[in-house]
């Protein structure tokens, strides 16, 4: 029975780790060549239509984050806890950093995103899509992190196989 949970701990940790490089890249691609289509370069105008569609929501994140990164997470606590050692803590740091990531998203990224798409031009909205920008920088450097911690955990995976 260990063996068998440890294969599909090994398959999930895989997951977890090219899932987390997915949606480091595609949030890093989405705040260099999106978002300055949805807000001009001076700060100055929110641009909803663009947002629309892009739609990058449904679209992408969806599909890569949304669900399948927050299973992924989840899962990874209870496969971490089968586990001892180094791989233990490096994938429960992963996993932590995930959910810190995955809770943020849930509790201000995607209703901040939503009530944007709906925003007129105006300055109310400009300050709201700015700071969404800069935390986003915050979501870069927890899946960066988690990521990592994921890359760390992987690498020690080989010494519990043996």
């Amino acid at each position: 029975m260990m063996n068998l949970k440890l294969s599909v701990g090994a398959i999930l940790l895989w997951l977890f780790v090219l899932n987390l490089g997915i949606a480091f890249g595609a949030g890093l691609y989405e705040h260099r060549i999106l978002l300055p289509r949805w807000l001009d370069a001076t700060g100055a105008h929110w641009n909803a239509e663009a947002a629309r569609q892009d739609n990058v929501g449904l679209r992408f994140w969806a599909f890569v984050s949304t669900g399948p990164l927050t299973l992924l997470t989840l899962a990874s606590f209870y496969f971490a806890t089968q586990v001892t050692g180094p791989l233990r803590f490096w994938w429960l740091v992963a996993a932590g950093v995930a959910l810190a990531d995955r809770l943020l998203t849930f509790s201000y990224f995607i209703p901040t995103m939503i009530r944007l798409l709906d925003a007129p031009d105006s300055p109310a909205s400009v300050a709201s899509a700015l700071r969404w920008s800069q935390v986003n920088h915050l979501r870069h450097t927890l899946v960066a992190v988690a990521w990592f911690a994921s890359l760390q955990a992987l690498s020690w995976l080989r010494w519990v196989a043996r």
